[in-house]
């Protein structure tokens, strides 16, 4: 594997010869015409990016390009000296600030492969990650096909599988994805190009879950989507990167299946599957206040609250705490700071 010398990417930028040949630098080592194109968008992973690229450089499968995409990050110096010695094997663009979704597209767009493969540039593939999922995609003449990961990164999930908790049953079709039977990893997917393409590609605005519009809009065009249940990547929770607190994440939920009337059209099945989604989301919304109020003690506002969610969602748990509350409020409380560090942290006080 070539590698530029010390301090080449930077002199080369200063010197103005090239700026990164209008945003687009292509190293001399990769592959003219590769067969897949790995998708890598960049913001703000410096820490991280080396492990990402190492895991595809050590693919079993050769055939290849892989393209990084600098997403206006604000750790663009600390990144770029963390990705000189790679310049040679990769092909580097860069772009203001648009968000995720735009910075894929814009692999996408320069992409040479028949074949995507999205990854984010925190996770790992493990070395047959390429070898097998495009095996079991061209065998079975799938359009597109995800893989289990292995979490990791210091969490309290360390060690566990994302399907798990998350897991995929039955066929990957359009109402399996809606209603959360089957749950795709973006950075175990590997994808036909024309495939992605003709869905539209990843909404431009800057959007939570538009890799799950995009999968959705693929079923909707017939696109064939398959399940390889086998672990093949690592899939890093980082804490740091999940912004916002617990209300306002679950809120993106809401917008997103909001999102997906508007820019799908839908059956009638599928706009219930929609309603009985967001009355579980706003079940959550309650729950969250819950925890909210009861971590200030105001347990009545906290009844008040887990009851509403209960309305929704009818849960023997629930009613468990709701009685706890009004006997035990305070071991009740000792209980959850106790066993709940981590969830605690992301309650909002309102």
């Amino acid at each position: 594997m070539s590698r530029p010398s010390a301090g080449l990417f930077q002199r080369t930028l200063r010197s103005g010869r090239c700026r990164l040949f209008d945003n687009h630098r292509t190293g001399k080592s990769v592959v003219a015409t590769p067969h897949v194109s790995v998708i890598i968008p960049a913001y703000n992973i410096a820490d991280y990016i080396a492990e990402a690229l190492n895991s595809v450089l050590a693919q079993t499968y050769r055939n290849h390009e892989i393209i990084v995409i600098n997403d206006g990050s604000p750790d663009t110096a600390k990144f770029e000296a963390v990705l000189e010695p790679y310049l040679e094997d990769i092909v580097y663009l860069r772009q203001p600030n648009l968000g995720a979704g735009a910075a894929r597209n814009f692999g996408i767009q320069t992409a040479r492969g028949a074949l995507i493969a999205f990854l984010d540039g925190d996770d790992i593939w493990h070395p047959e990650f390429l070898e097998s999922q495009v095996r079991f995609l061209e065998r079975n003449q799938y359009g597109m096909v995800y893989a289990d990961a292995l979490l990791f990164g210091g969490s309290a999930f360390d060690g566990r599988n994302f399907m798990l908790d998350a897991p995929s049953q039955g066929e990957a079709n359009f109402e399996n994805l809606l209603d959360f039977r089957c749950n795709v990893i973006t950075s175990g997917t590997v994808a036909q190009k024309h495939a992605v393409v003709d869905a539209g590609m990843f909404e431009l605005e800057k959007v939570r879950a538009h890799d799950f519009v995009l999968w959705l809009r693929m079923a909707k065009n017939g696109v064939r989507i398959g399940y390889q249940r086998k672990t093949l990547l690592k899939y890093r929770v980082r804490l740091d990167s999940l912004s916002g607190n617990s209300i306002e994440r679950v809120q993106r939920e809401i917008d997103v299946y909001h999102r997906v009337e508007r820019l799908i059209d839908l059956t009638a099945k599928q706009r219930d599957i929609i309603r009985l989604q967001l009355a579980r989301l706003e079940a959550e919304v309650e729950i969250e206040r819950g925890k909210s109020f009861f971590l200030q003690k105001d347990f009545s506002s906290a009844r008040t609250a887990f009851e509403r969610s209960n309305g929704y969602r009818k849960s023997g748990r629930l009613w468990l705490v709701i009685f706890l509350l009004r006997v035990a409020p305070n071991l009740l409380l000792n209980l959850y700071k106790s066993r709940r560090a981590q969830e605690i942290a992301f309650v909002p006080r309102i």
